[in-house]
């Protein structure tokens, strides 16, 4: 059997930055085990399949460990490969998820994601996530589907080099902190995911950008992800959604054969 596969740069306008993500269009589903196998062959922080049901697609998100509920840059690539590369005619496309249904926009050269909020709530924060993470005392941290940990510039974000072994143990974090050229910056260690460090993570921004919205006191935000290959998104909460907008840019397609 034979698979088409493309892989995408999101959340960039061009290739060796932002976040690589694999696409394979589907004619039917296979088994989750040869989905998983492709995805950790493919060895990247996501690999997107997707195949048509009805009026919308079924996309579904893997890492090279396990299949996840909600990804914001594999969409991103997702949308392009379908508007780019496969014709897919309006602008507006509805996929079906595990996190339900959600909307890609095509605006001009961008792509708009309707994803839905995932705020945070302030907690103590273990001294087990602080030591795994090293680097100077947060501000503040908050507590949800993963640890949301703020601090005081982003030259503090730059220089955490965390335990990654220590904080599997603790959860995935979301490190962020003002931005000096754009509203905020962010960081985001994955570890229980199997990714020590993502590039550029969309879902991420589902909590991220909720708690900048009410500290800044604006709904529309400006944000980069200072990985070392690093990725720029414009981000709008809308009550209990956020969207979040990005380019991309295509690195590579082909077949894969099984």
């Amino acid at each position: 059997m034979e698979l088409p596969l493309y892989q995408v740069d999101a959340f960039t306008s061009s290739v060796f930055s932002g976040n690589p993500a694999a696409v394979c269009p589907l004619e039917s589903w296979p088994a989750g085990e040869l989905l998983q196998a492709i995805a950790l062959e493919n060895n990247l922080s996501e690999t997107a399949f997707f195949a048509r049901e009805g009026e919308a697609w079924r996309l579904r998100w893997f890492t090279p460990t396990i299949e996840v509920d909600l990804c914001g840059h594999a969409t991103l690539a997702s949308a392009y490969v379908l508007f780019e590369e496969l014709g897919e005619a309006g602008d507006v496309l509805l996929f079906a998820t595990r996190s339900g249904p959600l909307t890609v926009e095509r605006d001009g050269v961008r792509y708009v994601l309707d994803f839905p909020a995932r705020p945070s709530e302030p907690v103590e924060a273990p001294p087990e996530l602080l030591a795994a993470l090293g680097g100077p005392a947060p501000v503040e941290v908050l507590g949800g589907p993963r640890w949301l940990v703020v601090y005081e510039d982003e030259a503090a974000v730059r220089s955490l080099a965390p335990d990654f072994r220590a904080l599997k143990e603790v959860g995935n974090a979301i490190v962020t902190a003002p931005g000096s050229e754009v509203d905020f910056i962010s960081r985001y260690f994955a570890p229980c995911s199997g990714i020590d460090e993502d590039p550029v993570t969309g879902s991420a921004h589902c909590t991220s950008a909720p708690y900048w919205a009410e500290r800044l006191l604006k709904t529309f935000l400006t944000a980069r992800q200072i990985s070392r290959r690093g990725g720029e998104l414009e981000c709008e909460v809308r009550g209990d959604r956020v969207r979040i907008a990005g380019e991309a840019a295509l690195y590579m397609k082909g077949r894969i054969r099984i």
